[in-house]
């Protein structure tokens, strides 16, 4: 692809502003660690919930898309689109819970819901799993596919380019925190879907219009419905019934991985802590879900449909949409895909560059390592005012906390080149990492409204999780990477089943925790709910419903109606029926409605929504 004069001006513009916006929030970002980590706990939803869309749409997100639209239609993308469930889950149940907490990242909630050695190998563990693991395999993968962008778009070295956007990225991160992290990620997100819709009006006018692209898609699959059915067929299709099922009645509240962990965490527990207050926290969170699963997706599948019926003989299916921008863009345009891109890569590594550092120096290095950072009370940190810690050793106000911030940003970045270039073997570890989360996802629910979970109860659950998973995978061959497979729900049952039976049994058979960690665990949150009744009623609280009563329950199952009903509607919107697509999206609109008025009726316990 050649680039004109005009593209490179656009490229220029774009880097000059993602740099500028880092300058500018270099100061305001290195003033205390909940500024560098939780931009001051001061975001508006409407920012926090872009930014939480902007990092899960990463280099390689239209590229798996296409790849599965290629294997599997339209009704592929269910591989994705069932986590809604769990992530419509957090906005209503969990999402004010973890505002409420005022730790500053999610692994800190350990030591505010538990106590004693084991809360504090338990935080231990999983911020170095997250931030190191975890973080570098996210940031080697998503590497990859920028490499492969720029080596089918521009015929150059890609790993030479990516390194200069690496830097750039680290660059404004280091400086300026989460705080240039957040606004380069709002930049950033609205170049990357322009590029995105613009591409796919070129491929509707290449095809000839959307007719044209339907036949000629059509004619690749045998069928219609079998290309552009928005759910899977449940007798004959792609799926297995018993992945269907796995897909809507397990999977989302039982298995953890990054980005949609059952009752939140991560980054998205990360922009939660840093909105303005509970409100906020729940509208961040509830738009992610509107745009990351019904809006942001349609432009790619479009593209990947146009790909699927050009490039029928691509080896990797998934490069079809970086042929397709080859191919179908004129000059300008090409630039701004480009930098739509570069947009998508760089928001997602500055995301995850801040979110691991944050564990480094708040879970590690300050709670465990600095003169002074011993515990507060009940295995605690020992906080101050307004979500600062009052201890030299904890969370923030400790003299020279920011730029340990910054070196352990930089040490994430050296890591993850090496990552990048140890890719193969990287993948070849993925299953192993992911098999840690596999199962757990009850008890991380559960310990916000069920007094007798401890700490013995997830390292408990993790280890269980993996022992049984690695078990099916290693002796008994199962092969769970492949939906399409009976293996797949016979993983994720047995390993869920055996899994929770044994956390249970140890819960029962290990102590509670102390009477005063969890009253103070209570008071802070106020989850509410039966499973808290033993410790509120000597507190001489009233019973309160748990995550807001009935009210959110109506609100969740309003929630994904309304999503999913969208997802259903801009499909048939865009690739017909049209009228069909129109009662979709009135469906929707009415399920959006139920939810707002049920947001303003709702009376969550502790705290105004």
């Amino acid at each position: 692809m050649t680039l004109s004069a005009l593209d490179w001006v656009i490229l220029g513009a774009y880097f000059a502003v993602s740099a500028a916006i880092g300058l500018a929030l270099a100061k305001r970002g290195a003033s205390s660690l909940t500024q560098y980590f939780l931009s001051g706990r001061a975001l508006p939803w409407w920012l926090a919930g872009t930014s939480m869309v902007a990092t899960t749409f990463a280099a390689d997100t239209p590229l798996a898309v296409t790849g599965l639209v290629a294997k599997y239609g339209v009704a592929g993308n269910w591989l994705w689109w069932n986590g809604a469930l769990s992530g419509l889950l957090t906005v209503f149940f969990f999402s004010r819970l973890w505002r409420r907490s005022e730790v500053l990242t999610d692994v800190e909630l350990t030591e505010l819901r538990y106590a004693g050695r084991p809360a504090a190998a338990l935080r231990a563990f999983r911020a170095l799993y997250l931030a190191l693991p975890i973080n570098l395999i996210i940031m080697g993968w998503v590497t990859r596919a920028m490499v492969t962008i720029l080596d089918v778009a521009l015929g150059i070295d890609g790993w030479r380019a990516v390194l200069l956007l690496f830097g750039i990225t680290a660059g404004y991160s280091i400086l300026s925190g989460l705080w240039g992290v957040i606004v380069t990620d709002f930049f950033q997100f609205v170049v990357a879907m322009t590029g995105s819709v613009a591409l796919a009006v070129f491929a509707i006018a290449a095809a000839g219009g959307v007719g044209p692209l339907v036949a000629a898609t059509a004619a690749h699959y045998g069928d219609v419905d079998r290309a552009l059915a928005s759910f899977p067929p449940l007798a004959g299709g792609f799926l297995p019934l018993s992945t269907i099922f796995v897909f809507v009645a397990v999977q989302w509240w039982a298995s953890w991985y990054p980005g949609a962990e059952p009752g939140g965490g991560g980054y998205v527990a990360q922009r939660i802590l840093s909105a303005k207050d509970e409100r906020h926290g729940l509208l961040a969170t509830l738009w992610f879900n509107i745009a990351h699963y019904a809006l942001r997706p349609w432009p790619w599948i479009i593209v990947a449909l146009f790909a699927v019926g050009r490039y029928p003989g691509l080896a990797n299916p998934e490069a079809g949409y970086v042929h397709a921008m080859v191919d179908l863009l004129p000059g300008g345009w090409r630039g701004l895909m480009l930098a739509a891109f570069a947009a998508a890569y760089m928001s997602t590594i500055s995301t995850h560059l801040n979110w691991g550092a944050s564990y480094l120096v708040n879970d590690v290095y300050l709670r465990f390592l600095a003169r002074g950072g011993s515990a507060g009370s009940h295995g605690a940190p020992a906080r101050g005012p307004v979500g600062e810690s009052a201890g030299p050793g904890t969370t923030a106000g400790r003299a020279g906390a920011v730029l340990i911030g910054r070196l352990a940003t930089v040490a994430l970045m050296g890591l993850a080149l090496v990552v990048m270039r140890l890719l193969g073997s990287v993948e070849a570890g993925w299953k192993l990492l992911l098999a840690v989360g596999s199962g757990t996802g009850l008890v991380l629910i559960l310990r916000w409204y069920w007094w007798r979970v401890n700490a013995w109860s997830e390292i408990a659950a993790m280890v269980a999780s993996f022992a049984t998973a690695m078990l099916l995978l290693v002796v008994f061959g199962r092969d769970p990477t492949d939906p399409t497979g009976g293996d797949y729900a016979y993983v994720i049952l047995v390993t869920t089943g055996v899994t929770t039976a044994v956390w249970l049994a140890v819960t029962f058979l290990t102590p509670p925790e102390s009477e005063a960690t969890l009253e103070a665990f209570y008071l802070k949150v106020r989850p509410g709910g039966p499973g808290w009744r033993r410790v509120a009623a000597p507190l001489g609280l009233p019973p309160e419903p748990a995550g807001g009563g009935k009210r959110n329950w109506l609100n969740w199952v309003a929630s994904w109606a309304a999503v999913y009903a969208a997802v259903f509607g801009i499909g048939k919107l865009i690739l017909g029926p049209r009228v069909e697509g129109a009662l979709w999206l009135g469906a929707s609109a009415a399920a959006f409605v139920l939810v707002a008025r049920g947001l303003r009726r709702a009376a969550p316990a502790g705290g105004s929504a």
